[in-house]
């Protein structure tokens, strides 16, 4: 074995033995037997890397000039555009919540629901109430926040003074009977609150603009019972004793209501002396306008039979009175 070990390998190691150098640890290869093409997958998956680099660079490049370019058009050219822009969309969102406000206030009926939520009961005994003044105004009395009863006496008075209107033949020279007592009783009510709210105001009153319309709305109970009855019952002297009667204790409540609100004599007599002379006007004036109204013809053109040779005259026929 050592004896075969020391001479030279067999033949077909023979080639490979040729190229070995005694006393030396390394082999000489020889390269001119290699295929040309045996790096090439290394080489190309380099080339390919060092492409995709540039190509990142070249990416980065381009974005880092378009965001130097946007920089100055903000910076210089397109800062008045980009502010205008801006400013305009803010107004139009404010406009546009403003106006989305404003409809859900006035279409959403539920706001008006604690306003006329009332029993019938309690409708009842504030209307017996109205006809009761109250003597103690050292502490403010209560007022009731409510707009049911006040706006059903006030279609009742309008039913009331329509119902007077046509028994009594009254003719209305411009609109109608319906829009007439409409508009009269209407305009009392919202009118003279708000005259009397003003004044209020001014003396420095405990008094709200709800609780002013639910005062005077019921006061207007009194009215629609003189007038029921004047209008059925011709007697102006019954008419002067329910008017003494129910308008008067309507509004001695109301009066006796702002007394003990109001501080001071002054204040006090400004504003309840306006409030009765106010009141208790308008219970006449409601009794006696509508009584009996005329209206006034034009002149026509008559012509007498025994004075046909005369030329035409204008008759301007009777008014009643």
């Amino acid at each position: 074995m050592s004896a075969g070990s020391g001479n030279k390998n067999t033949e077909p190691w023979g080639s490979f033995d040729d190229n070995l150098i005694q006393g030396s640890g390394s082999a000489v290869i020889d390269m001119e037997n290699m295929d040309d093409t045996s790096g090439s997958s290394f080489e190309d998956m380099g080339e390919l890397h060092q492409r995709m680099k540039e190509e990142e660079e070249v990416t980065e490049e381009a974005a880092a000039t378009e965001d130097h370019e946007d920089g100055e058009f903000l910076g210089m050219k397109g800062l008045k555009g980009q502010l205008g822009r801006q400013v305009a969309d803010e107004v139009w969102q404010a406009g546009k919540r403003q106006a989305s406000r404003a409809f859900n206030l006035y279409a959403n009926i539920d706001i008006l629901r604690p306003y006329f939520d009332v029993e019938p009961v309690q409708v009842r005994s504030r209307l017996m109430e109205s006809m009761i003044p109250v003597r103690m105004i050292n502490f403010p009395q209560k007022i009731a926040g409510e707009l049911y009863g006040p706006l059903m006496l006030v279609f009742t008075l309008v039913a009331i003074l329509l119902h007077g209107m046509k028994t009594s033949d009254t003719i209305i020279r411009e609109g109608t009977l319906m829009g007439t007592a409409i508009g009269t009783c209407f305009g009392y009510w919202l009118g003279v609150s708000s005259f009397i709210y003003f004044l209020a105001y001014l003396v420095n009153a405990q008094i709200t603009m709800l609780q002013m319309l639910s005062l005077l709305g019921y006061g207007l109970f009194g009215h629609c019972v003189v007038l029921l009855v004047s209008y059925n019952i011709h007697f102006h002297f019954l008419f002067y004793v329910l008017w003494l009667l129910c308008g008067g204790l309507s509004t001695l409540r109301m009066v006796a209501a702002l007394l003990s609100r109001t501080v001071g004599q002054t204040p006090r007599l400004l504003l309840c002396g306006t409030l009765s002379v106010l009141h208790m006007l308008f219970l006449l004036y409601l009794h006696f306008a509508y009584h009996k109204i005329v209206e006034v013809r034009p002149p026509v053109l008559c012509l007498c039979e025994s004075e046909t040779s005369r030329p035409l005259s204008l008759v301007r026929p009777p008014v009643l009175s």
